[in-house]
């Protein structure tokens, strides 16, 4: 692991900033300082955008299989150094070790995964008259610049590298400021199992500097950001000066419905989990619960009671909750909470936190109004909004009724209920009793609305980070 402060990572060597700034990032659990982080800017960023696209010509002509066995190698090398990088999130993000941990190998199986995928991503031939023959080609697209929030830096960070590199671009990363540390590591290791210099560029700093002067940078060939739906404006709007190609994956405000029939035993633990993994600070948390009047003062119970076995604490303590990312999120969350009071909704959060830090305990917000903002916003703290419905259409209705559209779920043991319901909800992904899956690294994730466009995860990813060329022969005389 790296020492005192941490420099950028360009072509291939470590870099103090060209302006000389630093800035601290903090364990959330007590707010003290854990690392002084290079501050990028203008300068940071054209260098780590020209090493790119000096490195990319070389890196696109290799064989795919031979990108996939250095990609294989930074699995192994992620695991090999597990539990350090497990600590290191855990310090730098508030979550608690379990959860730490479960990121450090959703992380690797993304490189196992292109690994897999480098070698067998191509293109097609095309069925036209003679004496032609047609066939199409998949061409990876260049520098791909890639900016990633700080709640899952381990989890994204690898996704936004693994896919890019395994089909032959280079990458230029802006990690959150808030939690820069593990994707500096990666970094590292993906150095060390042998990406060669250029490759892969981490430019640390803040938003509206090193992340804005990514996003209008002319010599970037693609562009994916992941947060907030206000900054993904403004890099969408960057990129179009440059006509450069966007993949946005922004917030959500995701729904569980939960029918009469549906088996709340097996339903309220992962309900619950769907609200507090990483304290709720997840873009696809269950943040909505949508339940049916004939069960509705059951769900409620069970939650709050579940809600008050959970632990609240630091994360390497390893609790069930770990504290907010920082103050100006615990305030965030906090000005939700006291809506919610002004509004009447009935607020259950009985379980214990800590009494300093930015801790905020599991809530359940009964009774929201389909017009509040506590049903249409992101809150990114562990607080979930129940709203109650009478049919199947209302039920439908709730569910699209926010401008996102990432995940949903459906809970009923009526399986032609749960397909219909399914179809008809407006996200990205919808789980039928069940709510997550392992990270998902397999399937594509996405939203509709102001959750964004475009696919990350899978096979589908890949599609965003090549482009067709069409190939047409003439055979004859």
């Amino acid at each position: 692991m790296l020492e005192g402060r941490r420099p950028h990572f360009i072509g291939g060597a470590w870099r103090e900033p060209a302006e000389g700034a630093w800035f601290p990032t903090y364990d959330p659990a007590d707010g003290s300082v854990l690392a002084e982080v290079a501050r990028g800017g203008e300068a940071d960023v054209a260098a780590a955008v020209a090493a790119a696209r000096a490195a990319f010509p070389a890196w696109a002509d290799r064989f795919g299989a031979e990108r996939g066995r250095i990609l294989w190698d930074i699995a192994r090398r992620i695991r090999a150094e597990a539990e350090a990088l497990a600590a290191l999130e855990t310090r730098n993000t508030g979550k608690p070790l379990r959860q730490a941990r479960a990121d450090v190998e959703v992380a690797a199986r993304y490189f196992e995964f292109y690994a897999g995928a480098a070698d067998k991503w191509g293109g097609r031939t095309i069925p036209v008259p003679s004496p032609f023959l047609d066939y199409t080609l998949r061409e990876p697209l260049g520098v791909c610049a890639e900016i990633i929030p700080w709640n899952y830096p381990l989890q994204i960070g690898a996704r936004a590298i693994a896919a890019p590199l395994a089909v032959g671009n280079t990458v230029v990363l802006k990690p959150a400021e808030e939690a820069p540390l593990t994707v500096l590591e990666l970094a590292r290791i993906a150095a060390e199992a042998g990406v060669p210099p250029g490759v892969l560029n981490v430019v640390a700093g803040y938003g509206p500097e090193a992340g804005a002067a990514l996003a209008r940078n002319p010599g970037i060939d693609h562009l994916t950001f992941t947060g907030s739906v206000e900054v993904g404006r403004e890099v969408m709007a960057a990129a179009a000066r440059n006509i450069v190609p966007v993949l946005l994956e922004l917030g959500g405000k995701s729904p569980n419905v939960v029918f009469p029939s549906a088996d709340l035993e097996r339903a309220i633990p992962i309900i619950a989990n769907a609200v507090v993994q990483n304290a709720g600070q997840t873009c696809s948390a269950g943040s909505r619960l949508l339940v049916h009047r004939a069960v509705h003062d059951e769900v409620v119970e069970r939650l709050a009671a579940h809600f008050r076995r959970l632990s609240v604490g630091p994360g390497l303590a390893d609790p069930d909750v770990g504290p907010l990312i920082s103050a100006a999120q615990y305030a965030r969350v906090r000005g939700f909470l006291e809506q919610a009071e002004r509004e009447g909704v009935r607020v259950r959060a009985d379980t214990p936190v800590p009494a300093a830090g930015w801790f905020v305990p599991p809530t359940v917000l009964d009774g929201v109004a389909p017009a509040s903002v506590l049903f249409r916003e992101e809150i990114f703290g562990p607080v979930v909004a129940v709203t109650p419905f009478a049919d199947e259409e209302e039920a439908v209705r709730l569910a699209n009724g926010t401008p996102y559209g990432l995940v949903a779920a459906v809970w009923t043991r009526d399986l032609g209920q749960g397909h219909r319901v399914a179809r008809r909800i407006r996200a990205g992904q919808v789980f039928l009793n069940a709510y997550g899956a392992g990270g998902g690294v397999e399937m594509p994730f996405g939203g509709f609305g102001q959750s964004g466009f475009g696919r990350q995860k899978g096979l589908e990813a890949l599609e965003h980070y090549t482009q067709v060329k069409n190939v047409a022969v003439w055979w004859g005389d």
